[in-house]
């Protein structure tokens, strides 16, 4: 069976496990205290050497990163080939959103984490980095539902959680109408569940 080395309060965590249970994946997870810094631990970083999570342990497989991991559970589980379809435009289309999800939309992540749990980063820095990106994107999803191919696909997964979550890091998604519709258009995909912080579908 499937295992996700898991943090409940985690974005990255959350991406995984939404994405399994949209594929009706039976999966089970590890609790990693990522408060008290388990993650950091030799124990842990003998399975990631980052000292970071998620990690996914498919057989004989061990994966990190969670953009990483969603690529493989689209191409290896989704039968429908739709989360992440294998025509090279598509693929690229969507890997500069898994990009984006991995790295400018972290700043929201880390602005989170300065709120929630003090840790010593900038936190004006991290703000103005997460709402120079939440101006391209909410640009990109005027004209469209979600961020490419006019359907769902992994690129919105690994973009969700942090923006989803962007006010717990004192960040306010009012000035990005078209953000905010794309996250009810999320909210609404068949086998959606939500995490601390994200209400559910009214």
């Amino acid at each position: 069976m499937i295992k996700l080395y898991d943090f409940e309060l985690s974005g990255s965590c959350y991406k995984i496990r939404m994405m399994m249970n949209i594929l009706d994946l039976q999966y089970e997870t590890v609790t990693v205290d990522f408060v008290n810094k388990e993650h950091k631990t030799d124990k842990y970083t003998a399975l990631n050497a980052f000292g970071e999570i998620p990690i996914l342990d498919d057989g004989d497989l061990r994966l990190r990163d969670a953009q990483a991991i969603l690529v493989y559970l689209a191409k290896k589980y989704d039968k429908s080939n739709q989360w992440y379809p294998d025509d090279a435009r598509s693929m690229g289309q969507i890997q500069q959103w898994l990009s984006t999800g991995g790295g400018e939309i972290m700043n929201s992540a880390g602005a989170r984490l300065v709120k929630i749990l003090n840790y010593p980063l900038d936190l004006e820095k991290l703000q103005t980095g997460a709402k120079r990106v939440f101006k391209i994107m909410d640009d990109h999803l005027a004209t469209r539902d979600f961020l490419e191919l006019g359907r769902p696909t992994i690129a919105d997964i690994a973009c969700f959680p942090y923006t989803a979550m962007a006010g717990e890091g004192g960040i306010d998604l009012a000035p990005y109408p078209n953000i905010l519709k794309w996250i009810n258009n999320m909210k609404r995909i068949p086998g959606f569940i939500t995490m601390p912080g994200i209400p559910a579908a009214a």
